[in-house]
């Protein structure tokens, strides 16, 4: 076990779950406070000492010691969570209520419905994200922001609003079961967004963060573990995850390059993940619903089967593309739908599928729509055009590795 970014990021979740759920939602600071000392102290303690074999036991040793030492000190003059106010009177009912609330299955029970208390329907969307992003998954606002293409400050705002909103509702975090499907879509989303910052995010360490895929898969596990939560989008969502997830050890050569799918060796792909994702999509099927994450999970399972880039079937990628751009049209799906028309009709075809993309002006500092330009102007024998799309590419990259994976691309310019 490594101290690193997913360890404190996956922790810190875990507790401040758990401490919410004793201190109450207008307590939320005081958690976050408890989770951080918590914290780090163990890594202060662990980083000379090495990480101990029980340290996930010590971890919430730990922090159920610190909670139970917060409420004797200050029940007299603070609040805690109303359903548990009467146990935590008494000496005799304070620490077995507490150790209660950090039994395992209680943990996985808190996480749950963080995620769903972070996502109040008096919130905007984008609050209701931002929260969850931050209080269930780990993020800052920075990496928020990052995610959103909105600024830090903005973000900050939001979370400061989104807060005072929970503090205002200290019965939020006992849920009912009418609180799950209006909050199931935001939850989802936030997952989504999740992944995706560790697919293939904006990072400028790296463009591929392992540790926030497998965090938004133990997540999305939790949601089809839940009865009430387990719905056909859900289902959808977490086999997206699998089928991507599957991808993550041929998306890098050995020397950590990126490699386009076209470069992949499909046999370092996952065989177990693409089972399971293939068998959570069939769970999918069972609804009346077509959403986003049955059509894009759809198309992973379509290049996960195919026997290699040549072989697969694009023509029935196209069509799914079509009709994600009916159920959710963004300028990121049209791009992505336009290479794919490009595989089928050529890359004339492709480029003239860019030029039609609803808001691309959207797409003006993302730097694989200017690469897609430039790869299809290279196809098409116009070499200078796809030099001076490339050199706008390279411009954007995000980070050393997309520099480099875009260079490589510009060199072929000049062969």
């Amino acid at each position: 076990m490594e101290l690193d970014d997913a360890f404190y990021r996956r922790e810190r979740a875990r507790l401040l779950a758990a401490l919410t759920r004793v201190f109450g939602t207008h307590n939320v600071a005081l958690a976050e406070d408890v989770v951080q000392e918590t914290l780090t102290h163990a890594f202060e303690v662990w980083s000379y000492s090495g990480v101990p074999d029980h340290w996930s036991a010590l971890l919430v040793t730990a922090a159920k010691n610190r909670a139970i030492d917060v409420i004797r000190r200050e029940r007299t003059v603070r609040k805690f969570a109303p359903m548990l106010e009467q146990a935590f009177q008494s000496e005799w009912t304070l620490r077995p209520k507490v150790e209660e609330l950090f039994l395992p299955e209680a943990l996985r029970d808190d996480e749950l419905r963080m995620m769903f208390s972070t996502c109040h329907p008096q919130l905007a969307e984008d609050v209701q994200v931002a929260l969850m992003l931050n209080m269930s998954c780990g993020f800052g606002a920075e990496e928020i922001a990052r995610a959103y293409l909105a600024s830090t400050s903005a973000v900050e705002k939001r979370l400061s609003r989104g807060k005072k909103i929970l503090a205002g509702s200290p019965r939020l975090f006992e849920l009912t079961a009418a609180d799950f499907e209006p909050r199931l879509a935001a939850v989802q989303r936030a997952l989504y967004v999740l992944f995706s910052e560790g697919y293939h995010g904006a990072c400028d360490d790296a463009p591929i963060r392992e540790e926030l895929c497998r965090e938004a898969l133990r997540l999305a596990r939790l949601l089809i573990d839940h009865v009430q939560a387990a719905t056909p989008d859900a289902f959808a969502l977490a086999a997206l995850m699998y089928l991507h997830a599957a991808r993550l050890p041929g998306r890098r050569s050995e020397v950590g390059e990126l490699l386009a799918l076209a470069e992949q060796d499909r046999s370092r792909w996952d065989a177990r993940l693409i089972a399971e994702g293939l068998a959570l999509l069939e769970r999918a099927s069972t609804g009346t619903e077509v959403s986003r994450f049955h059509i894009e999970a759809t198309i992973a399972g379509l290049h996960a089967m195919a026997p290699s880039f040549e072989q697969t079937p694009w023509s029935k990628i196209v069509e799914l593309y079509d009709l994600y751009i009916q159920v959710a049209p963004s300028p990121v799906v049209a791009l992505n739908r336009a290479m794919a028309i490009a595989e089928t009709a050529g890359p004339e075809a492709g480029l003239c599928a860019l030029a039609e993309i609803e808001h691309a002006e959207r797409l003006r500092e993302y730097p694989f729509h200017a690469a897609a330009r430039g790869e299809l102007e290279l196809r098409a024998g116009r070499h200078d055009l796809a030099r001076a799309h490339l050199e706008t590419a390279v411009g954007l990259a995000r980070n050393a590795t997309e520099r480099h994976f875009l260079l490589r691309r510009l060199a072929t310019c000049s062969n």
